[in-house]
């Protein structure tokens, strides 16, 4: 269900001085999920501000959204969640709050992701967050909260990946760049922003009903899984791409490298299709591929300013109609279902979490 709520087209920074700390034990209004003995409970509730943990900024959160991450770790089981009770919610974007360093300026539009966000340290599904200092990127002009909770950690993930490549000469003279798990959150973003910057997309994808939506992304052609083997006994395909985004991993990322040109390169960041690579050395020895490891928990703030610089900028990066990503927004008593509908695969585009709703 798309919203039809407007952008902003500018960072909001409020002149708000800093207030008066607020009490240990006011409540905040957030999602838990606890683990208990193998068990699962999770649902809205409140946490005293005390429990949010340690770092020298609070975040009044306007926005969080809905990552697979947050839907693993309801799972009995899972090894993504490092502590319990976990209010989940891998990013996040709001105003500053309070700010006990120096450089962080309360009332500033911050976006927060990575690192031991939702993971091992209180996330975004919740009203206000403290996280350290070194986590919080301030907005650049261009984005507000929600439009940068509609990009949310698959486009920063998407657009590391298309930064990644032309960091090693990709343009768009060079030929086409194929995206796989097209569809999903990393690669729809992947397909807008390449698309954005010029180049002739071509969107693999599992899901034949998404064929218009990625054509209207921007994606030229629109292939299926298996028109990524058209020689399957060749240790190497005909070299039909210039560049890869892989979502993928497994063997899809194997066919992918087998079939880049001379030169090609390929920025991966998933394993949905397995984390093992079978492949031989051809490619690289043979064609001179490039595999470029995409990772987007570690990075560092001087490097996610440069990214959110990109995106936010409309002659760069940023896709044209950031609404058409909306699947839907949930307030924190519908998350139950929200969280259940992205492990189910049930979810085009981004489910933003307001938190206050």
């Amino acid at each position: 269900m798309a919203s039809s709520h407007p952008e902003i087209p500018r960072a909001e920074t409020s002149p708000t001085p800093t207030s008066a700390p607020l009490p240990p034990e006011t409540p905040v209004a957030c999602y838990l999920v606890t683990q208990t003995d193998g068990q699962v409970t999770q649902g809205p509730t409140t946490l005293p501000l005390s429990e949010l943990g340690p770092g020298e900024v609070l975040v009044e959160v306007a926005w969080s959204s809905v990552n697979y991450k947050d839907a693993m770790v309801t799972q009995p089981g899972n090894r993504v969640a490092r502590r319990s009770p976990l209010v989940p919610g891998v990013d996040l974007a709001g105003r500053v709050l309070q700010s006990d360093d120096p450089g962080i300026t309360p009332g500033t539009a911050v976006v927060v992701h990575g690192y031991d966000l939702g993971v091992a340290h209180h996330g975004g599904f919740a009203a206000l967050a403290r996280v350290p200092a070194s986590w919080v990127v301030a907005l650049p002009a261009g984005l507000d909260p929600r439009a940068a909770m509609v990009v949310g950690t698959a486009g920063f993930t998407a657009a590391m990946s298309v930064d990644a490549l032309e960091r090693v000469g990709l343009e768009p003279a060079r030929g086409p760049v194929l995206v796989t798990g097209a569809s999903g959150g990393v690669g729809s973003m992947a397909v807008a922003m390449l698309a954005r910057r010029g180049y002739r997309v071509v969107a693999s994808s599992g899901k034949t009903q998404e064929r218009a939506w990625l054509e209207a992304l921007g994606a030229s052609e629109v292939i299926g899984r298996d028109d990524l083997e058209p020689n399957p006994g060749r240790v190497l395909g005909p070299g039909r791409f210039a560049a890869a985004v892989d979502c993928v991993g497994g063997r899809t990322l194997a066919l992918v490298l087998r079939d880049l040109a001379y030169g090609g390169a390929v920025a991966a960041s998933g394993l949905t299709g397995g984390a093992e690579l079978a492949t031989t050395v051809y490619p690289f020895i043979t064609r001179g591929v490039s595999l470029l490891g995409i990772d987007t928990v570690a990075t560092d703030r001087a490097r996610r300013q440069q990214i959110w610089a990109r995106i936010a900028d409309p002659a760069d990066l940023r896709p044209g109609d950031l609404e058409r990503f909306v699947d839907r927004e949930v307030g924190l008593g519908e998350l139950d279902e929200a969280l259940q509908d992205v492990l189910a695969a049930r979810v085009r585009g981004r489910v933003l979490v307001r938190p206050s709703r």
